[in-house]
């Protein structure tokens, strides 16, 4: 088995680089206006999104995680590519219950029974745990149970396959894939050797969930000391006696996920001054007697175990939490701003999938925010340079826009500051878009083509110019933002994300406490000016909110993108895709 085991490995490192050689010379050879193998350029890209695709399906574990953090950055891939890695979000299949037991019994030297103080032969006096997966990703699955003392965990379980395989693949992301880095770098003038390493290893700290433990810990102290986001946001408590390096267990939670609109929406179904179950770190309400007997006679490996809590909808069935989605979109920019600005700490995958909203007594919404593997931490000097960024964006502050940008190693400013706002920036000298433009009139829609993704390539090289300049954590601070835009644009943009984002970047430079007395009361007079400044942000937003009341718009968001679409088309770009699809 181990031989076999390792064979496999080393089957999964070749194939890597084997298939990584063979894409790399398919488009030196085929990518010009007329490939001389390929029937045309879209076909160039088509099959080799497949190959990739391909690969990574096959290797599985962690090179599906690579997959899905290309799939949050494929708007700037050709739509081929945008299609084929939409699937990657796909639910991966389940372990048996056999490799989870494993697991357990590798982690804690006991059965589950044991750990978990459970009973899988009707022992009315202990808990009872669910064997069938709630959830099942690319690296863990999600079980439920609940404990000897009434409380109910979700345990996740890291699949069995994925501690064996972070050695070898470990050594592959280290040492096949910079060196294929090597070689795109040297055959494509695309300077992507440094940035390998520092995504890949944020992506394999997923696989360590003694650092999602400590992750998860740290958000809910910084959101426990924030007035503006205390008892609004909510962090999953995780229990370290049941938890280990590739298992977690944290409480149970019950709520909507973020992308259920309907539910969301809908009249409250509850009580008057009550919260949906759970709110606020409640105790969830037991299950009832029958209940309870139901579950220890029957026994059954694939019985769902959990008891059904959808009162909140009402005797009818038919009801929701009653929520603003103004004021859940409010929530989320506001948690994700101050960990940006304020903190430095960044939850990178903010996907509705790891956001459940419940309904507080008061009727207002709470954030529930799950799966904290995933952060960059900026630091402080990096942060507040980062604060002055977007202030300056929003005030078309060009000169510093420029001294800062410089100082990070990117060689134009104009695409990066339109990349961060996710809308055109129109305060430049539009000098970008011009060179685009240039020298396209009178050629072939072909050479058209060719010519706009030679120039795309160029426009990558001058955000990346000094690779060791470039501050690392932009990577996915920007996969942060853009999965917040496309929150508020699926919502149907209820609130001015630009303006409450650049709020907070202003306002982070006052309360920030590693500035002086001095330049906090220095930056308090700029925030005050700022303020005014927002209003004609607001302009704009209620202008695209008027024009979606008469259906001649989806909102603010759908409005930048379009423009944003226009301009990338000038890159040779086809942003055509929801960053949430599949």
């Amino acid at each position: 088995m181990g031989a076999q085991f390792y064979a496999s490995s080393i089957t999964r490192s070749a194939r890597t680089f084997g298939l990584g050689l063979v894409v790399a010379l398919d488009y030196k050879i085929n990518f010009r206006p007329h490939p001389p193998l390929a029937p045309s350029i879209p076909a160039l890209h088509a099959r080799n999104a497949e190959r990739l695709s391909d690969l990574l399906r096959a290797n599985g574990g962690l090179y599906l995680k690579i997959g899905q953090a290309i799939a949050m950055q494929s708007a700037v891939l050709p739509p081929e590519f945008q299609k084929m890695f939409a699937k990657m979000f796909d639910d991966a299949p389940q372990n048996d219950w056999k490799d989870v037991e494993q697991v357990i019994r590798e982690d804690f030297g006991k059965s589950p029974e044991e750990v978990f103080g459970v009973s899988f032969s009707r022992d009315p006096e202990k808990g009872v745990m669910e064997r069938t997966a709630r959830a099942s990703a690319s690296v863990a699955q999600v079980h439920w149970a609940r404990l000897e003392n009434g409380k109910e965990v979700a345990v996740k379980v890291q699949k069995r396959e994925i501690a064996q395989q972070v050695g070898w693949d470990l050594w592959a992301f280290k040492w096949v894939v910079p060196r294929m880095a090597r070689i795109y770098t040297a055959w494509f003038d695309l300077p992507l050797y440094s940035l390998v390493p520092f995504i890949t290893e944020r992506l394999l700290l997923e696989t360590d969930f003694v650092n999602e433990a400590d992750n998860a810990e740290r958000m809910a102290q910084l959101v426990a000391g924030e007035p503006r986001l205390s008892g609004r946001v909510y962090i999953p408590k995780v229990y370290r006696d049941l938890s280990s390096k590739r298992i977690m267990t944290a409480e149970w939670i019950e709520g909507v996920r973020l992308w259920d609109k309907e539910n969301l929406t809908k009249p409250w179904g509850g009580k008057w001054r009550q919260g949906s179950p759970g709110c606020h770190g409640a105790p969830l309400d037991p299950p009832k007697q029958e209940e309870v007997a139901e579950i220890v006679r029957s026994n059954l490996v694939d019985e769902k175990l959990k008891p059904n809590r959808d009162w909140w909808k009402g005797q009818d069935g038919k009801g929701g939490l009653g929520l603003s989605l103004k004021d859940v979109m409010a929530e989320m920019i506001d948690l994700f701003s101050a960990q940006m600005f304020l903190w430095g700490w960044v939850h990178c995958d903010p996907h509705p999938g790891n956001i459940f909203i419940r309904r507080l007594p008061s009727g207002k919404p709470e954030l529930v925010l799950i799966d904290h593997g995933l952060y960059v931490h900026m630091k402080p000097e990096f942060r507040h340079q980062y604060c002055l960024f977007w202030k300056s964006l929003m005030t078309f502050d060009n000169k510093t826009v420029g001294e800062i940008v410089t100082s990070w190693g990117i060689n134009n400013a104009d695409i990066f500051a339109s990349a961060t706002l996710m809308r055109p920036y129109t305060g430049g000298d539009n000098s970008t878009s011009a060179e685009i433009r240039k020298g396209l009139t009178g050629k072939e829609q072909a050479e058209r083509a060719y010519e706009m993704q030679q120039k795309m390539r160029k426009g990558i090289r001058e955000i990346l110019g000094d690779e060791k300049k470039w501050p690392q954590e932009l990577i996915f601070i920007g996969r942060n933002l853009r999965i917040v835009q496309g929150n508020n644009q699926f919502l149907g943009s209820p609130v001015n994300r630009i303006k409450i984002t650049g709020d907070w970047a202003s306002r982070s430079l006052v309360d920030s406490p590693d500035l002086s007395f001095g330049e906090k009361a220095k930056n308090l007079g700029r925030h005050i000016i700022f303020k005014f400044v927002l209003f004609s942000s607001d302009l704009y937003f209620y202008a695209a909110k008027i024009k979606q009341l008469f259906g001649a718009g989806g909102g603010m968001e759908d409005d930048m993108e379009a423009q944003m679409k226009k301009i990338a088309k000038d890159f040779g770009v086809e942003l055509n895709h929801g960053v949430f699809e599949g």
